[in-house]
């Protein structure tokens, strides 16, 4: 298989949300579980030390401005997310789906992957991923998980507007 730590953090997380158990599964049952999926070895310690970092800086993410700063995007930010996801993230943060904080958790988790470029559909999982690990966002990732579903809304472009 030719994945990359995105497309592992995405079959786990579709696999592993939607269970009822209150405790998480221990690492060795996750890392059994994907090399049965046929996910490399190496995909997944990466895949699952992403997963650690988010979990261990998800406490900070609270922190936020005031909303009056505009976020300025570093040229490797912009050259990793095109214009159309730029106006999604602002977008969920004028709604109050991500804070100011949570937004910079979203864009340091979207710069340690692997790829040159992330698209639409790969931020939101991103973003659907740091707002499950928030405490204090259970209505946000709520709200977002419809956004996700729901195919026959505006397009992103149209968040820019």
């Amino acid at each position: 298989m030719n994945e990359n730590v995105l497309d592992v953090l995405m079959y786990l997380f579709e696999h592993t949300i939607d269970e009822e158990s209150d405790q998480e599964p221990d690492r060795s049952e996750l890392e059994r579980h994907l090399v049965e999926a046929g996910f490399a070895r190496r995909e997944i310690d990466r895949a699952l030390g992403w997963l650690d970092r988010l979990m261990s800086e998800a406490p900070l993410a609270g922190r936020g401005g005031d909303g009056a700063a505009q976020r300025i995007y570093a040229p490797e930010e912009r050259k990793r997310l095109d214009t159309e996801s730029h106006g999604f993230l602002l977008h969920l943060e004028q709604n109050g789906l991500l804070t100011a904080g949570t937004r910079e958790l979203v864009l340091d988790r979207v710069m340690e992957l692997d790829a040159e470029e992330i698209d639409l559909d790969q931020l939101r999982w991103v973003v659907l991923m740091v707002l499950f690990n928030q405490p204090d966002d259970a209505i946000a990732y709520s709200r977002l998980e419809e956004v996700m579903r729901d195919d026959s809304g505006p397009s992103a472009v149209d968040y820019l507007h």
